[in-house]
């Protein structure tokens, strides 16, 4: 009959011989399994969020920023890899599904690991990253899987897939003996910055070669903007964990609606800023700049749910489970935004190649916004009171992009693409 729509045949899961796609394909969109295998990432990102804020609360600073740092980096390191891949040679098959099943199992157990390894850090004597680095490298072993399956399947790309798996093969080896050996903490710490050395001098040398992997530009720039809103769930979180713990004392009050609007306020506010650059069509120009923008995130995804962290400090100090006081609080959370503005202004910079004045006068005036947020709490005001006006750091730079930025923007765009 006219009009009735034709069924739709069944989609068939069948192994299909994975070659590079086209970078420029219409309409190229994030996958529900790639969405699948972000929510793991909630999971990594809440934990490592949870354990800063624990030792933060308990005076451990140093060493959970150092445990922090630690966890961001293997966690996004390992996303990064799986996106780029993804992007390049997503077959969608049954194998290819199979593989990305076991680097989500690979996730939650680098998860699992993460309190073992902030408690070591916070004892001081050696640290117990066993646990994450048997996560880790079950997420890299899958990973090389389906390199050699690329370099098998891709002639043209061979020398590019098997120097992939080489260097990840390489660096995990590394990962197993300093785990196995249980070296002192700072014997740890220099091997482990040698390995990322080694983690991420893989893939420059690798896209060096046969014109390197196909990966599309727009797909890529979606995928990390869902990753950062994943990271900002965090900070949603923290806003939710510190006004149940107001209302459990005091029950609803002004000041827990003023927590609840600074979070949320704080979250939008990151979120309109980290939008503002149009990636994808940048990215599409000039591919050669992926690298130091890709790599580049991994301050931004850290310094994002290192505000979710902060906000959950706000919850122990109001619950008296630590004594770091508001101005304690208000640093756990200024820091990180101060961070993201620093990483967001430079890769801005970076991606346009050009240092437009206005720009650094925005950043001045989110500095200035988070002094006085930090000079409130030292004077004795309360933690909505500095929340609220800490949320004001992004809202400069929004108000300046959306009365004057977008039109200088749209120049500096209409430059670059040329």
């Amino acid at each position: 009959m006219n009009g009735t729509p034709t069924p739709t045949a069944p989609r068939s899961f069948r192994l299909r011989r994975m070659v590079g796609r086209d970078p420029h394909e219409p309409h190229r969109a994030a996958t529900p399994l790639e969405l699948l295998f972000d929510l793991t990432f909630v999971v990594a990102f809440g934990f490592a969020s949870d354990q800063l804020a624990h030792l933060i609360a308990v005076g451990h600073v140093g060493e959970g920023v150092l445990g922090f740092t630690f966890a961001m980096f293997a966690v996004c390191w390992a996303w990064i890899n799986f996106t780029w891949f993804a992007s390049a040679f997503d077959t969608d098959d049954w194998f290819y599904r199979v593989t990305t099943m076991v680097q989500m199992v690979g996730v939650i157990v680098l998860a699992l690991g993460l309190a073992p390894l902030f408690h070591s850090l916070e004892e001081g004597a050696h640290v117990d990253n066993r646990v994450v680095v048997a996560g880790y490298v079950v997420m890299r072993v899958a990973l090389v899987a389906q390199w050699l399956r690329a370099a098998k399947q891709d002639p043209a790309r061979r020398r590019v897939a098997l120097t992939y798996a080489l260097w990840v093969s390489l660096a995990q080896v590394g990962w197993i003996v300093v785990a196995i050996l249980d070296l002192p903490t700072g014997l740890t710490l220099v091997f482990s910055v040698l390995l990322f050395v080694v983690e991420f001098t893989g893939p420059v040398l690798a896209e060096r070669k046969d014109g390197g992997t196909p990966w599309h530009p727009h797909h890529i720039a979606e995928r990390y903007g869902l990753l950062a809103i994943i990271a900002l769930g965090e900070v949603i979180l923290g806003t939710v964990t510190s006004v149940s713990a107001l209302v459990e004392r005091q029950e609803w009050s002004t000041e827990a609606i003023l927590v609840v609007v600074a979070g949320v306020g704080l979250a939008l506010g990151i979120w309109w800023v980290y939008f503002m650059l149009p990636a994808g069509a940048l990215l599409a120009r000039h591919r050669e700049r992926s690298f130091v923008w890709g790599y580049a995130h991994i301050v931004i995804f850290a310094a994002i749910t290192a505000m979710g962290a902060g906000l959950h400090v706000a919850a122990y100090v109001i619950e008296g489970e630590s004594e770091i006081g508001v101005l304690g609080v208000v640093l756990s959370v200024a820091i990180p935004v101060a961070l993201f503005t620093v990483g967001a202004l430079l890769i801005y910079a970076y991606l346009f190649r050009e240092n437009d004045p206005f720009h650094v006068m925005l950043f001045v005036g989110t500095l200035v916004v988070l002094a006085l947020a930090t000079a409130l709490a030292a004077f004795g005001a309360s933690i909505g009171v500095c929340l609220v006006v800490l949320t004001l750091a992004p809202a400069v730079p929004v108000v300046g992009f959306e009365t004057l930025g977008n039109r200088r923007q749209a120049d500096a765009l209409e430059r670059a693409l040329r």
